[in-house]
């Protein structure tokens, strides 16, 4: 079996075989990655072909100083990055409970109608993907490649391209932020 590094020198000489190698290895870890930075589905799965685009072309440029990884994480952040900005427009926030005196007629952004909304387990679940996805870019993706795909501090900013200290600052913010944002449901 090739290892990453020989699977990328032999993907930029041309043999496609060895970069679908590349992709079937490294696609489940980048979707999982792509889908807690991204707010569908159908976004991550643009951003995952994206990352996989830019690594195709970009195969030649690999100099091996990072691992194939966090070379392919370091693009998909971009890529993630880039696609967030782009629908920032379109992002609308979403209440994390009800509107106070509104009768059960109402629909929340999700759709739900407010009758079902209202029950009591409804409005105690956490959608914590939700409230991650409230934190600044910056927090949220680090405190998603931390706590979700359990990267390394120096993985994290090799593939931000930041120092480590920095990761180690923007994590802790990142943190105090949510608890502050879960502060009410932790009672």
């Amino acid at each position: 079996m090739q290892s990453d590094w020989e699977l990328v020198q032999a993907s930029a000489g041309g043999d496609r075989k060895a970069f679908h190698s590349l992709v079937d290895h490294y696609a489940p870890e980048l979707t999982r990655l792509a889908r807690s930075l991204s707010r569908t589905h159908a976004d991550a799965e643009d951003v995952v072909q994206e990352t996989f685009v830019g690594a195709y072309r970009g195969l030649a440029r690999f100099d091996g100083r990072s691992s194939v990884r966090t070379w392919l994480t370091r693009i998909l952040v971009r890529q993630a990055a880039k696609a967030w900005n782009k629908s920032r427009r379109q992002r609308a926030m979403t209440t994390l409970e009800s509107p106070e005196g509104m009768d059960g007629d109402w629909t929340r952004p999700d759709g739900r109608s407010g009758a079902a909304a209202s029950t009591a387990s409804v409005d105690r679940r956490i959608d914590l993907n939700e409230i991650i996805q409230t934190l600044g870019e910056d927090h949220r993706q680090v405190i998603l490649m931390r706590e979700i795909d359990g990267l390394s501090y120096a993985e994290i900013a090799d593939a931000l391209g930041v120092p480590q200290g920095t990761v180690e600052s923007r994590l802790h913010r990142a943190r105090a932020e949510l608890r502050e944002k879960l502060a009410g449901y932790l009672s």
